[in-house]
């Protein structure tokens, strides 16, 4: 049957607007302005670790904007591992892509990504803003890191396909990100434009391996990364360059691109690489113009008032002819047929329940899920398919004459800054799980202010006393403070115990070297095991 829209031109056109972006807001309900703009053609809502305090509150939420929109795509940045935001309060049930990666095990890496996707379904969350498909070239690289799979192009590439097969499988739409590849550069774009001097040869047999491979995995979403790449375009940012979307992403692959004919969104528009030098609006129009389809918003920008400048904009773009006004309609119709793929799979959906509500149960804290034993957000289930991942990530040195620990150790998290896509506020280490398997663990962080005055190892070594000293890093090879401190560290104390919880770039140092590839619960869960099994 034919629906025929008894909307005005202008009317359609702001319908259409509102279609493509995808807002945060701040708040675990969904505000009233928030449902306004649902009812007059918003087309998705993001979800950030701010919205989320445990399963049943987040498929209340859904069901909440659902009865307003029950199409409406609502998406997540639900990477596991160091950036999660299901558990954002406890830490990750699951290992990110590095630990993964390690363990090069595609049928574990589908299955990682099904019981993501599944939770995620299960709540509502019908669109991840993952798997990352950057190909950590850098070692330096402060935004990737353990978000890739490795620095190497074949294995990020069966990885990153397994992963969309497995979430995708759960009725949950993968986006591969960040588009042309954000692995070979020691900037981050929350805070500037990165460059990336690269050959065009290097780009196809490198960065475009692992996207080539998740488009033929059927990856429903391409996010596009804020970078210049002047190989493909001296002048524009990828996110807002024709050249890259256009003429490579889209293009036909007899033509050199990767015929990609699926829905393109942005990475978040407020960024500093672009909203420094473009701002927001403008942002916002040339994107669109260059053929991205949709355009993230909310992660610091969370407002009605956002959501009206950016929809504003579009409009007034298409009426003055700087957006053709076909640009805009093709952009929305690749939003609504994502949105009807998404709502055809969700729990539910043959039975005409809305996603989300089976899950919202009566408001119990544990929703459709069985809490896990150390989950602070109640997402934990009787799945063990992520310890499993993580303990086969590990990978453990011990030096000549290593002795066991025999008693409650002193734990030293030397902690760096936290990248805006991981944040501050979720926990990482070994002391939880060291105290559990170990009473009488005691544990102290150490940050760079802190080894900048005095003797800093000795005041580390007094607080020790005569406590056998676990060291906990975090991409020790990035930091100088922190590479400084653990030599002096080792030196004064050999029988010291060392986790790196980053990119294992250094070399293993130590008494016994425990490298997790990330630092999701599971993997200081793990590496816990392994410290005390070694008794």
């Amino acid at each position: 049957m034919t629906v025929i829209s008894t909307d005005t031109p202008a009317e359609l056109l702001v319908r259409d607007a509102l279609t493509v972006l995808q807002p945060g807001f701040v708040g675990t309900t969904a505000p009233e302005w928030l449902l306004r703009q649902l009812a007059e053609g918003l087309g998705a809502v993001a979800l950030f670790a701010r919205n989320i305090e445990s399963p049943a509150q987040l498929a209340a939420l859904t069901a909440q904007l659902r009865a307003v929109r029950p199409d409406v795509l609502v998406a997540a940045d639900e990477e596991g591992g160091d950036v999660t935001r299901l558990e954002a309060r406890g830490g990750s049930s699951f290992p990110g892509n590095l630990a993964l990666g390690a363990v090069d095990d595609v049928k574990l890496t589908r299955a990682v990504a099904a019981e993501l996707g599944r939770r995620l379904a299960e709540c509502g969350v019908n669109l991840n803003w993952a798997p990352s498909a950057d190909v950590n070239s850098d070692p330096g690289n402060p935004v990737i890191g353990v978000r890739s799979f490795g620095a190497e192009p074949e294995l990020v590439a069966r990885n990153t396909a397994a992963y969309v097969e497995g979430l995708q499988s759960a009725g949950v739409a993968a986006c591969v990100k960040h588009f042309p590849g954000h692995g070979d550069t020691a900037t981050d774009s929350h805070h500037a434009l990165p460059r990336i001097d690269v050959d065009l040869a290097t780009l196809r047999s490198r960065e475009l391996v692992p996207f080539r491979a998740a488009l033929a995995a059927g990856s429903k979403v391409v996010m596009s990364a804020h970078i210049l790449v002047p190989a493909l375009d001296p002048d524009l940012p990828a996110t807002l360059s024709p050249a890259v979307l256009t003429g490579l992403l889209r293009a036909p692959r007899e033509q050199g691109g990767l015929g990609y004919e699926g829905l393109i969104v942005t990475d978040g528009i407020e960024m500093q690489a672009i909203a420094a030098t473009y701002g927001i609006e403008r942002g916002t129009v040339m994107a669109l113009a260059a053929g991205a389809d949709a355009i993230c918003v909310g992660g610091g920008l969370a407002d009605e008032q956002t959501v009206r400048a950016l929809r504003d904009a579009i409009v007034n773009a298409v009426e003055s002819g700087d957006l053709p006004r076909e640009r805009l309609a093709d952009a929305a119709s690749r939003v609504r047929e994502l949105a009807a793929w998404a709502a055809d799979r969700q729990p539910g959906a043959a039975e005409g329940i809305a996603p989300g509500a089976a899950a919202a149960g009566d408001g119990s804290e544990g929703g459709a899920f069985t809490p896990g034993a150390g989950s602070a957000d109640g997402f934990g289930s009787a799945s063990e398919v992520g310890l499993e991942a993580a303990r086969r990530a590990l990978r453990v040195t011990r030096a000549p004459g290593f002795a066991a620990l025999e008693a409650a150790p002193y734990v030293a998290a030397f902690t760096p800054v936290a990248n805006i896509a991981v944040g501050e506020d979720t926990p990482w280490g070994v002391a939880a799980e060291l105290e559990r398997l170990l009473p009488g663990t005691e544990t102290a962080t150490f940050r760079a202010a802190d080894a900048a005055g005095g003797d800093f190892v000795a005041g580390v070594l007094d607080a020790a006393g005569e406590r056998r000293i676990v060291a906990v890093v975090r991409d020790v090879h990035r930091h100088a403070w922190m590479a400084a401190a653990l030599d002096g560290l080792v030196a004064a104390r050999p029988d010291t115990v060392v986790v790196e919880m980053g990119v294992p770039q250094a070399p293993p140092c130590g008494a016994l070297h425990v490298a997790t590839h990330g630092a999701a619960r599971v993997c200081g869960e793990a590496a816990a095991e392994a410290i005390v099994s070694a008794r």
